[in-house]
């Protein structure tokens, strides 16, 4: 039979209402549809974190509608009575657990045998806390069942020694449960295959004598001809081009403008300018000198070449023809060959008399008969973690299934939703909607269409943690927010973090607020604008005190002439003054006063259209407000129904289902701001406030001249009495 659901109309849209526990293990019956959200990530929230890895089978670091299904039908199979999830208890009674099942046995034994190694053998109920002391010490054992082993698990210090060696050759190696890190099967067998390849390179290199014409040497010899090898043949092959034409001797030994141009540098004999040169000078028939002549920037090269090639191979000698050089190179080649072939080199670190130890040795057996122990005890650890998997459900499940199906604790404001990490204390608001930020730059970029004023804060706390949030503001003004202001943000723990706006995404908080703004951003257009200007002036006044000072400095320290010296010359006679303005073009004159007349009488007319409203005055004014303001209200009116929790929690990692509205009302709840106690009593009279103005007599007066100018228009003779109407006293 299907299940009955029951579902509220809630944020604008119908959200199903999980109450029961049976409601919860049936909810794979219900369309997904009709669900609030369908995957959400498991970092970020104020769940158990551990609960959520759990109802993550695929381990991708996501929670989905199926896996969630799949937790809440699992969590009902294995209890007697499904209400026990509905409790949200932090215990489990054992006389719970359904045992009528092969499953159901194993984990009611599991968890009477994990009490009794707690020393509870008498307890009815296994609680949370019992469960992470009991994984915390099963998975500090040397054998846990997860088949990594780390060198405390072996009992020999042959074994260890061979432990310790494949994670040293192995790049990333696995962790054990305690969080050390082991081998494990494939780490083993890749290790001891690199092994066995190793060593048998290493055997080919000592039983071919060709390979090896220096004995033990021949590696260090090699790795100094490489370093020539390629500089040496250059050097012969300009030899032969010399030998085939003399001509090209200058060219082979390079041109003079190159050395000229390096010439004029401060030289250093390693510098790269001189590196590309020949090695030594090219001749017909010329031998290459190994002590004398040669490029300086290879002379420490070559020397080291002599020393450990040329002399081993063919006795001292100064100088190298290229017969003898097609001699070294035959004879070194074939151990480039060799080493170029090399097997095995993540183990060559070890050293060869390691590796063959190693590949004579039992020890792969034994590290593979460990792991294997390791392995059996995998039920009992997958037993371990059923149990802890239902007592961490009975707890959570409940609870997620309200932050994920519905979001019952959000709109229900009787306790934070998951996604609400804390409140933003800022500007005397308490801003309670606070979301974790992932990734700051996806999030910025998909939050703005949610219609929420939204606040980017970085946090940072005494112990040097730091995070961010996004903080939706829901209420107030935004007259005195902006970036760089600091707050201070309590988490859900009751911890303090420093909080500081780094961004803000600008939407309509209020249609109140949205009335004043066209009026405020005149004004601080204005205030900008003489701002900008008194600065201007300044920086204009400041640049002609520092001329006037510079010149008066300069006159003053002028030295007096010399005694018989030739008085100095006349100064020159001042500049002329400037010729005076001409006057202001006739035709100048009339268009301002054509302008100034069209302004007076437009500004005439409108004052006759206000007053000739008579009465209905107060209308007109309402009208120009309207138009001012309307623009703005409708706006924010128009954004304010749209905004909304999806793109928030989307940016997040959520993949939310339907239009979690938030309207004013639930936003107004969201922001608090400040309110004085109840019963509070507040003095005043503020012995600092500014001198106030007299704006009520100003208002007054502004009135009465108003009607002044109706009067004398003539638009409020039909209100008065024959004896006093403008046109009896004044006539036309």
């Amino acid at each position: 039979m299907a299940h009955t659901w029951k579902f509220a109309r809630v944020g604008g849209f119908d959200q199903v209402q999980l109450v029961t526990g049976e409601d919860l293990v049936s909810i794979g019956e219900l369309d997904q549809k009709l669900w609030v959200a369908l995957a959400c990530p498991i970092k970020g929230l104020e769940l158990d974190e551990r609960t959520l890895a759990l109802i993550d089978t695929d381990k991708d670091g996501r929670v989905r509608a199926n896996e969630l299904i799949a937790a809440a039908k699992w969590a009902g199979s294995m209890l007697k009575d499904v209400e026990v999830l509905a409790k949200g208890a932090s215990s489990l009674s054992l006389s719970a657990i359904a045992d009528d099942s092969d499953e159901g046995k194993l984990l009611h034994a599991t968890a009477k045998k994990i009490l009794s190694g707690l020393g509870k053998s008498d307890a009815k109920k296994i609680s949370v806390e019992d469960m992470k002391d009991a994984i915390g010490a099963f998975e500090k054992e040397k054998l846990n069942g997860d088949g990594v082993v780390p060198v405390a698990t072996a009992d020999d210090d042959v074994t260890k020694k061979a432990i310790e060696d494949v994670l040293a050759c192995t790049e990333a190696p696995p962790k054990d449960k305690s969080g050390e890190p082991g081998v494990d099967e494939a780490s083993v067998k890749a290790f001891f295959e690199a092994i066995a390849a190793h060593a048998e390179w290493l055997k080919r290199g000592k039983s071919e004598e060709a390979l090896r014409p220096l004995g033990d040497d021949t590696a260090a010899a090699f790795a100094a001809y490489s370093e020539v090898k390629t500089k040496v043949s250059d050097f012969f092959a300009r030899a032969r081009v010399a030998a085939y034409d003399p001509r090209a001797l200058g060219a082979v030994n390079g041109e003079e403008k190159a050395y000229l141009e390096i010439a004029a540098k401060d030289l250093n004999v390693t510098a790269d300018e001189v590196a590309h040169f020949p090695l030594a000078q090219v001749a017909v028939d010329k031998p290459l000198p190994l002590l004398k002549g040669l490029n300086p920037a290879w002379a420490d090269k070559m020397a080291s070449f002599a020393s450990k090639v040329v002399k081993p191979l063919l006795g001292d000698r100064s100088a190298l023809n290229e017969a003898d050089w097609t001699t070294i190179c035959g004879k070194l080649d074939p151990y480039g060959a060799y080493f170029a072939d090399k097997k095995g080199a993540s183990v060559e670190k070890l050293g060869a008399a390691r590796v063959d130890e190693l590949a004579a040795s039992d020890l792969q057996k034994k590290l593979l008969e460990l792991i294997a122990e390791d392995k059996s005890y995998e039920p009992q650890a997958k037993a371990i973690e059923s149990v802890e998997k239902l007592v961490f459900f009975c707890r959570d499940l409940m609870e997620v299934a309200n932050n994920f199906v519905s979001f019952r604790d959000f709109y229900s404001r009787r306790k934070p939703a998951a996604f609400q990490v804390g409140t933003l204390y800022l500007d005397q608001r308490a801003c309670e909607l606070c979301i974790a930020v992932n990734d700051a730059v996806k999030h910025a970029a998909m939050a703005p269409s949610s219609s929420n004023y939204l606040l980017y804060c970085d946090l940072k706390n005494s112990k040097g943690e730091a995070k961010q949030i996004a903080a939706a503001m829901t209420a107030g003004d935004v007259d005195n927010l902006m970036a760089g202001r600091n707050g201070v943000f309590y988490d859900r723990k009751g911890a303090d973090w420093d909080a500081t706006v780094t961004k803000i995404i600008e939407n309509p908080i209020s249609v109140r607020q949205a009335f004043w703004s066209p009026y405020k951003k005149v004004i601080r257009m204005v205030e900008d604008f003489v701002a900008s200007r008194a600065a201007a002036k300044q920086a204009e006044a400041d640049a002609k005190l520092t001329a006037d000072v510079n010149k008066t400095t300069a006159t003053a320290a002028a030295p007096p002439p010399a005694a018989g010296a030739a008085p100095a010359p006349a100064p020159a006679p001042a500049a002329a003054p400037p010729a005076p303005k001409k006057p202001l073009d006739i035709g100048i004159v009339a268009a301002i006063g054509v302008a100034v007349g069209g302004i007076t009488a437009a500004f005439g007319a409108l004052l006759q259209a206000f007053f000739g409203l008579g009465i209905w005055m107060p209308l007109g004014v309402l009208g120009i407000l309207l138009a001012i303001s309307g623009p703005s209200m409708a706006v924010a009116w128009l954004k304010l129904r749209k905004r909304n929790l999806g793109p928030i929690l989307d940016a997040n990692g959520w993949a939310v289902n339907a239009m979690a509205k938030v309207n004013v009302p639930l936003g107004g709840s969201l922001t608090k701001l400040a309110v004085l106690p109840e019963g509070s009593s507040r003095d005043m009279v503020d012995p600092y406030a500014e001198k106030r103005r007299p704006w009520g007599l100003y208002i007054f007066l502004l009135v009465l001249i108003g009607i002044g100018i109706a009067w004398y228009l003539g638009k409020v003779d039909r209100y008065l009495p024959h004896s006093v109407q403008s046109t009896t006293i004044l006539h036309k």
